[in-house]
């Protein structure tokens, strides 16, 4: 890949695979848009957005590891989907991560070599 990517990184520099993923994007020529999440916080509406270039249910997103998920009950199945998508927006450390999304498609990243899947070829 050459020149400026239509690769857009969520990203958490303080997650090791969030960090390990940019180091791989960057190795294969990506420049990738990087966007630090917990600085900048995607609204509900880019988060539909989101969830729709992924292809999943709002609960496959939520990370519960390290967040208020278990002190806001969020594994309760009264939850609607909205109510779930505001909740990420008003705590964005909600959001599991790294989120890459490319003209490929978009993809949470766990392990970092999922990007694979979705990296344009050089």
């Amino acid at each position: 890949m050459s020149g400026k990517s239509t690769l857009t990184l969520h990203h958490n520099p303080k997650c090791s695979t969030s960090r390990n993923l940019l180091a791989l994007v960057q190795s294969r020529g990506a420049d990738p848009l990087v966007v630090e999440y917990l600085k900048t916080p995607l609204d509900a509406e880019e988060l539909q957005a989101l969830l729709k270039k992924l292809g999943m249910p709002v609960r496959d997103l939520l990370r519960q590891k390290g967040t208020p998920y278990d002190e806001l009950g969020l594994g309760k199945a009264h939850w609607t989907d909205e109510q779930l998508i505001a909740k990420m927006a008003e705590h964005p450390i909600l959001m599991n991560r790294p989120v890459v999304v490319t003209a490929l498609g978009a993809r949470i990243c766990r392990p970092a070599e999922t990007v694979l899947e979705i990296l344009p070829k050089a």
